[in-house]
């Protein structure tokens, strides 16, 4: 019977290594297993930490692009009367002479009528574009130019006599100053 036992105990013995190296085994697997779970989770953090900058870095680059849109309509919109008072500033000598020609005696009335017919065209053209005359009531320096004083009993002191040459504005941009004699 000791040979049983022992012969069990042998047996035992052996399927407890064989247990214990199963049991390393899984232990190792188990272990590896871990350890790609946690460079998983590593890579995956890399990779959010990468998404997460490159969003950041994208909104960025809208939020500026989206300024430098709004910066130059801006500035688009403020130089356009600008650049409409140099184009009109090279047209008005053209409408000084238009009048000119509407205040010439003249025996023909359909010549006349025809230049008066471009005058008002050259005004409805400059209306579209907001130019207006300056108006020639009070004298005002930052509209008028006085060229003389004259002495009136028509009119008060500091009133507009006459006026030499229309001043012409776009909104309260000066184009031209309204050359105008002033009563004392």
């Amino acid at each position: 019977m000791s040979e049983i036992k022992e012969k069990l105990k042998h047996e035992k013995n052996e399927e407890t290594e064989v247990t214990e190296e199963k049991a390393a085994e899984e232990s190792q697997e188990t272990e590896a297993c871990e350890a790609e779970v946690v460079e998983e989770s590593a890579v995956d953090d890399k990779k959010d930490d990468e998404v997460a900058k490159l969003k950041e870095q994208l909104m960025r680059n809208m939020a500026e692009y989206d300024n430098y849109r709004k910066r130059t309509a801006k500035e688009k919109a403020e130089l356009m009367p600008d650049i409409t008072a140099r184009v009109v500033s090279d047209f008005l000598p053209v409408l000084d002479n238009l009048e000119r020609a509407l205040a010439a005696e003249c025996s023909d009335e359909g010549y006349k009528k025809g230049v008066q017919m471009i005058y008002d065209s050259f005004m409805a053209t400059l209306e579209k574009l907001g130019v207006e005359k300056v108006p020639a009531e009070d004298f005002d320096p930052a509209m008028h130019q006085a060229v003389q004083q004259v002495q009136s009993d028509d009119h008060e002191s500091g009133k507009i006599v006459n006026v030499f040459q229309n001043g012409y504005r776009i909104g309260t941009k000066v184009i031209r100053f309204a050359m105008v004699s002033v009563a004392q």
